[in-house]
């Protein structure tokens, strides 16, 4: 357990997308016979999460590096990521969203059209103490890892209580049930209820898990966590109790001797029991235990996206339960949301200073080759475009629109990602073939729902 962490950040950053709005939209609106989509992507970004790490494990880089390797067209990979990042997570979705919580845990109502601008204020506060928190610590990533660990151990904790106690035994079976696409209602497979907005189902599965370039980040975490060749390249250190550490713009390669291959047999047991051990089986229980409480307090077919859409079932449960369950439930709501923007914020952060730190002799030798200073240049334009864009359209839209963003990334990445890991890697660690597979089912899964919203949209 020591050295399991880059999952449980993920995991983290999952909960308060996915499992927390967008997954609790769909299945309150159309039912829980949804559920199947989040079994099948947790299990191909799970995969898609190994082998992300595999790459990093083996050459110390984080995958967008390896992504810029290919061919000559290494500029227009870092772009095209960059952009990626910033249309996907530059929309501080997720601080709004925690505004609409707190409102309702000071003032006991749900906010509406006339309080937006009290809304908008709070969630440029939120977005604000997750740029102020960055500045502290020894190394970043063990700041968010610890973090998230209460996160993950209080949320999924508290839902789990809560869902035993109220959840009732039909909604259950329901549950169960929808994870194969079975609805019990009507007594047959239903995998796609008719009549569904494809741009919300879109961004469900999309979120079902992590999403896109959120992903694309734990290679990241996991070079500064120093797996596998991760250890020999460096890692960005904090403003505040961090001091000035080498950080190689590239990494590292290993021959693999039968010595260096029992290592890196043991790295794999480590990522298996951080991707599968904790990131699976979280990314289930977050969206499940979330799905049962909001089918069971709100009435089914309800739209419940709007500014109010992180306090919807704390309204529902103060209203049949009393006050002390909807005030535990936003404040749940506040925490999640507040630490899935803070870790949206500094892996977009880290992954644009890690594309600038590789592509840019220039970047590298300014000031003194002091990788906070592009770290922390980088967040400060982050977070004055994070107060604009705060105040261009509802929480749950951004989120949304950054959620069928995150379904472009996989289409793209996972072959990205095969590509490099069957081309560049030694022969004795690339990726089996049922590995493969995965990762070119995985385009063809978020494909098909990217084609369905465009097709909705346009």
């Amino acid at each position: 357990m020591g050295v399991v962490g880059p999952g449980v950040i993920i995991l983290g950053a999952s909960i308060g997308s996915g499992e927390f709005l967008l997954g609790p939209a769909a299945f309150v609106q159309y039912g829980l016979v949804l559920l199947w989509v989040t079994l099948v992507a947790a299990f191909l970004q799970t995969v898609f999460n190994t082998e992300l790490m595999r790459w990093t494990m083996a050459t110390g880089e984080p995958v967008v590096t390896g992504f810029m390797r290919t061919g000559r067209w290494s500029q227009f990979w870092a772009w095209f990521y960059a952009a990626l990042y910033f249309l996907q997570v530059g929309w501080p979705g997720w601080a709004g969203a925690a505004a609409g919580a707190v409102f309702f845990l000071f003032f006991r109502e749900l906010a509406g059209p006339e309080q937006g601008l009290l809304v908008y204020w709070i969630g440029v506060g939120t977005f604000a103490l997750c740029v102020g928190i960055l500045l502290f610590g020894k190394r970043i990533e063990r700041t968010l890892e610890l973090l998230n660990w209460v996160l993950v151990a209080a949320i999924i904790g508290g839902f789990l209580i809560l869902a035993a106690t109220f959840v009732s035994a039909d909604t259950w079976v329901a549950a169960g049930a929808g994870l194969v696409g079975f609805d019990t209602g009507t007594g047959s497979f239903r995998f796609i209820p008719e009549g569904v907005d494809w741009f919300l189902v879109g961004a469900f599965a999309a979120y079902s898990g992590a999403g896109g370039v959120i992903n694309l980040t734990l290679s990241n975490w996991a070079r500064d966590k120093g797996y596998g060749m991760g250890e020999r390249v460096g890692y960005i250190p904090a403003a505040v109790g961090g001091t000035h550490k080498r950080l190689a713009p590239t990494g590292y390669t290993f021959d693999p001797t039968p010595e260096a291959m029992v290592r890196w047999k043991g790295w794999w047991r480590i990522v298996r029991a951080d991707q599968w051990g904790v990131y699976f089986i979280g990314a289930m229980l977050g969206m499940v235990l979330p799905a049962v409480l909001y089918v069971t307090f709100i009435e089914g077919g309800t739209d419940i996206r709007g500014l109010s859409v992180a306090a919807a079932l704390a309204n529902a449960m103060a209203s049949r339960e009393g006050a002390i369950f909807g005030g535990a439930i936003a404040l749940m709501g506040v925490w999640v949301l507040f630490k899935t923007q803070l870790d949206i914020i500094e892996g977009m952060t880290r992954a644009i200073t890690d594309i600038l730190w590789t592509g840019s002799r220039t970047v590298r030798r300014w000031r003194g080759g002091d990788v906070r200073v592009v770290y922390y240049t980088v967040l400060g334009a982050l977070a004055v475009w994070g107060v604009i864009a705060l105040g261009l359209a509802q929480p749950i839209v951004l989120l949304q629109l950054g959620a069928n963003m995150a379904g472009i990334v996989f289409v793209v990445s996972s072959l990205h990602l095969l590509y490099i890991n069957t081309r560049f890697l030694p022969e004795e660690i690339r990726p089996p073939l049922w590995r493969r597979a995965a990762l070119v089912a995985m385009s063809v899964f978020y494909g098909a729902f990217v084609v369905l919203w465009l097709r909705g949209v346009f």
